[in-house]
């Protein structure tokens, strides 16, 4: 029974566990974006007020690109294999560096771009404490 949060923290699952979670929910995320894009470049739904064949073309091989990719990350991160992260990763920098140095082209999203690095952060701080879990498990 947790009395404490001492309890909550020493019953919770083991880090690795809590990763794989959180890479999850990523890969959820991601697939929704990906079937969002997608029904952006069929004519299912319209980005503010355009449809993909009205845009202009930066915003067209943006859109096609995100399509692709967020959905090829997904599946990585669902797999919980190393080159899913990393396409998550190359993902979101991707949308930094356009949101950003391309903003001109792609609009300024400072709350995207927060959202972005406070994920990695995140995954960074679950791979170190997992990290730090098993070589305290092994030695």
């Amino acid at each position: 029974m947790i009395t404490s949060f001492q309890d909550l923290i020493d019953s919770r699952p083991p880090w690795s566990t809590l990763l794989i979670w959180y890479l999850r929910g990523i890969a959820i995320i991601l697939i929704g974006g990906g079937v969002i894009y997608w029904a952006r470049i069929i004519g299912i739904v319209e980005w503010r007020g355009l449809w993909f064949w009205d845009m202009p073309v930066a915003l067209q091989g943006a859109i096609v690109f995100f399509a692709v990719l967020d959905l090829v990350a997904a599946t990585g991160l669902w797999l919980t294999v190393s080159w899913g992260t990393v396409m998550w990763i190359f993902r979101c920098f991707c949308q930094i560096v356009m949101h950003t140095a391309f903003s001109d082209l792609y609009g300024r999203r400072p709350y995207e771009i927060a959202f972005y690095l406070l994920t990695i952060a995140i995954y960074a701080g679950l791979a170190f404490l997992m990290d730090r879990e098993n070589k305290a498990n092994a030695g």
